[in-house]
């Protein structure tokens, strides 16, 4: 079983698998932290100085004034704020997904297929190199 573990383990594909999963979650935090201290910021000066982590609906009936008093209170809250920032953090990383997918395909473009090196022969059905004017195998005379 120990073997068998370690055959998979070391395959290409789950190596490369892990490798993925790691850089994907330091590279989320990283695009996190743009959305949160370097995107949001300015939106929420343009938008009258808000700031959209902090925005939310107090749905329990307590008196609070801000998020982190709701939540040190044990209110119950819809944090809308966080959930916008929670999108964009998404679509961010969706469109770097996709720049860096357009990009390893560019890469990675086929190669065109090869020129054929024969054809058949009309005759009797037998491949012949695609400059035969006369066919080996039943001795017809090839259309140009």
């Amino acid at each position: 079983m120990w073997k068998d573990f370690k055959k998979f383990a070391m395959r290409g594909n789950v190596v490369d698998m892990a490798v993925g999963i790691i850089i994907g979650v330091a590279f989320g935090k990283i695009i996190t932290s743009l959305v949160s201290d370097i995107i949001m910021p300015p939106i929420g000066l343009v938008l009258g100085r808000v700031d959209f982590s902090s925005l939310f609906l107090n749905i329990s009936g307590k008196p609070v004034h801000s998020l982190a008093e709701a939540k040190a209170a044990g209110a119950a809250t819809i944090n809308y704020g966080i959930f916008i920032n929670n999108i964009l953090d998404f679509i961010i990383v969706a469109f770097a997904v996709f720049l860096l997918i357009r990009i390893v395909n560019r890469w990675n473009k086929p190669e065109p297929a090869p020129a054929p090196s024969t054809k058949e022969c009309p005759y009797c059905a037998s491949q012949i190199p695609i400059k035969a004017t006369r066919c080996p195998n039943c001795t017809s005379e090839l259309p140009a």
